[in-house]
């Protein structure tokens, strides 16, 4: 008995050793991370704080009060948010800017969608795919003057194209029925190949023998396409749309450029209505109001959009 107990002590001993020899080292070694990531994180924190957090901030501040950039502001609590609520051009905006989302993201993605999958299913040309990012990499101010420019009803390459057709010309920019759609073509054209370069990229990391395997049970490109391609897609797809949906909501200059809001507030939609507000009015305070609103909106919007389509789950295994 004294025996097991003479010779169990150093095995506890030698255990306590080792325990505290070890231990010390851990934790020294979990600072020392932290402190190097944090030392990383820097940079972008700043950078964050500078042109993100602040400038939310100091806009929230605005909007509760009268600033007009001509005068000091004075806090009038939620005085701006209750006219908003009872501004017609404030919802008119609101319905505009959804027309065009709808329109925008439907020009855009079924096109994308189509083009994703040839390049998937018949050829990877690199060529092709530089062709396709061409359109994006032009400044959306040059593509909105370029097209304006094409469809002038008097001067323009398309009415006279279609005047060969026995077509009358056609004010494609100053029509309340045309303008609205003109713009969501305009844009389509230019981001319809980046879309499609995402889409295509997300299509990538589809495991090849899925199709080999539908293939040889008779599956048809249809069948494949609906059964591995869009399931296995849809975190991408997710992502895709969220970033459309985000953008939609901001155009800017196509419609500044081309429309400026018109004819007769068809374009004007919620973005344009806030530069109006803020530098052709001066209600600062009010524009700030609208902006406050706008950004809740796309918060709420992606968040119900990821949840319906189940963004962060992937059918790959």
């Amino acid at each position: 008995m004294g025996a097991s107990t003479a010779i169990a002590s150093p095995r506890q001993r030698g255990g306590s050793r080792t325990g505290k020899g070890a231990s010390p080292g851990r934790p020294r070694r979990a600072r020392d991370d932290r402190r190097a990531a944090w030392l990383f994180l820097a940079p972008a924190l700043a950078g964050f704080a500078l042109f993100y957090a602040y400038p939310t901030a100091r806009g929230v501040y605005y909007s509760l009060t009268d600033y007009s950039l001509l005068n000091d502001p004075h806090f009038t609590g939620t005085e701006n948010y209750r006219q908003l609520i009872g501004d017609d051009q404030f919802w008119n905006a609101l319905k505009v800017t959804g027309y065009y989302v709808v329109l925008n993201i439907g020009s855009q993605m079924i096109p994308a969608l189509g083009l994703a999958t040839l390049m998937h299913r018949l050829t990877r040309s690199v060529a092709l795919r530089a062709m396709l990012l061409v359109p994006w990499l032009v400044p959306n101010v040059t593509v909105g003057l370029l097209w304006m420019w094409m469809l002038d009803a008097n001067l323009g390459l398309v009415n006279h194209l279609l005047g060969a057709f026995g077509v009358g010309p056609t004010g494609f920019l100053t029509s309340p029925t045309w303008a609205m759609p003109t713009v969501a073509g305009i844009n389509a054209w230019a981001y319809t190949g980046y879309t499609a370069l995402l889409l295509y990229a997300g299509m990538l990391q589809i495991p090849r023998h899925l199709y080999e395997s539908a293939s040889l049970d008779g599956a048809g490109e249809w069948r494949m396409f609906t059964r591995i391609t869009l399931p296995l897609l849809r975190p991408v797809l997710a992502l895709v749309l969220v970033v459309s949906l985000i953008g939609s909501f901001q155009i800017f200059d196509t419609i500044a450029v081309t429309t400026k809001g018109g004819p007769v507030g068809a374009t004007r939609v919620i973005y344009f209505y806030i530069y109006e507000q803020a530098f052709t009015y001066f209600h600062m305070g009010y524009a700030s109001a609208v902006a406050v609103i706008l950004a809740l909106l796309l918060g709420v919007l992606t968040a119900v959009q990821m949840r319906l389509l189940r963004a962060s789950r992937s059918d790959l295994a």
